[in-house]
């Protein structure tokens, strides 16, 4: 969405940008393979009695895909009945 200059001001929680990256094969086998990396291996940590994980998904601009991904993930999990806490540190 750098490149797109209507897209440019926008970040990865806007509609138009979200639907552009939801277009983007890549950027939907990166959502995909993070969250079957989750799915695997979040049981052996809540096995382990951890409290919490840190998942950080970065991009070169940090508020487009990173923001985008961070947002689609946290839905899906959300959605499983998981408790999701977001901090995207380039729209503090």
């Amino acid at each position: 969405p750098h490149g797109e200059p209507a897209l440019k001001p926008h970040t990865g929680q806007d509609a138009d940008v979200a639907g552009y990256l939801a277009s983007l094969p890549e950027c939907q086998a990166l959502g995909q393979d993070v969250s079957s990396f989750l799915e695997r291996w979040l049981p052996a940590f809540e096995g382990q009695d951890r409290t919490y994980i840190t998942v950080g998904i970065g991009c070169t601009g940090g508020k487009h895909r990173s923001v985008y991904l961070v947002e689609a993930l946290a839905a899906r999990f959300r959605a499983a009945g998981r408790a999701i806490q977001i901090r995207h540190s380039e729209l503090a």
